[in-house]
């Protein structure tokens, strides 16, 4: 899981860079073919799916959200194939993006309704004598939403690799001793891979629906 270096380049940069070429980019055609139109059809369905909830003024993170969207679907899906480096499971990227993120909806709750964003932090009807504890406890807890973000990621796909990389290793080594056991072993395999296709989605989008909620919240 260490960023690998090929001849002095870090593959990093080029395990970012990788994904903006394979999408498949407009035309000026009146008609697209099939594959732009399900990529058009999908980010439609994503942006209005997940702006439904947000006021007007959250509108203008569509495009950034989106964008973030694709782009780690598009890195976790790349990182499942062999041989290949999966910058995600970095968390110095993960908090790269959670943290700046974060950040900008708290800087915009506090610019724009900086009585309600201070609200947050003080449920209504507190007892007296409850309220500097859950000050303390409610700013706690606003800061450490980008390091969950960043953790979350981070975590779920080190996970679903080491498993992968374990239960592949185990199939291979059994396979000459016990043809039977390595078979499904080899099945379980399968089956955990497209468990990970699943999360590898699944999580991408969590990362982008708790920003848009957190931005719901200062919006």
């Amino acid at each position: 899981f260490m960023s690998p270096v090929f001849l002095g380049i870090p593959l990093m940069a080029l395990a970012l860079t990788l994904p903006w070429v394979l999408f498949p980019t407009p035309t000026s055609r009146w008609l697209n073919n099939r594959l732009l139109t399900l990529q058009n059809w999908f980010i439609g369905r994503f942006g209005h799916e997940l702006f439904m909830p947000v006021n007007l003024p959250g509108h203008k993170w569509a495009v950034l959200l989106t964008s973030l969207m694709l782009f780690l679907i598009s890195l976790n899906m790349l990182g499942l194939l062999p041989y290949t480096f999966t910058p995600t499971t970095q968390l110095s990227l993960n908090m790269g993006l959670a943290f700046p993120l974060w950040l900008a909806t708290v800087i915009i709750g506090m610019r724009n309704q900086p009585t309600e964003a201070l609200g947050h932090l003080l449920p209504e009807g507190t007892p007296t004598l409850l309220i500097p504890v859950l000050i303390v406890i409610e700013t706690i807890s606003l800061f450490i939403r980008p390091l969950a973000l960043g953790v979350r990621l981070t975590a779920n796909l080190t996970a679903g690799h080491l498993l992968i990389q374990l239960i592949a290793t185990a199939a291979t080594v059994l396979l000459p001793l016990m043809p039977t056991v390595a078979i499904l072993t080899a099945t379980l395999l399968f089956l955990l891979t497209l468990l990970e296709v699943a999360v590898a989605m699944i999580q991408a989008y969590v990362f982008v629906l708790l920003l848009s909620l957190y931005l719901q919240e200062n919006v």
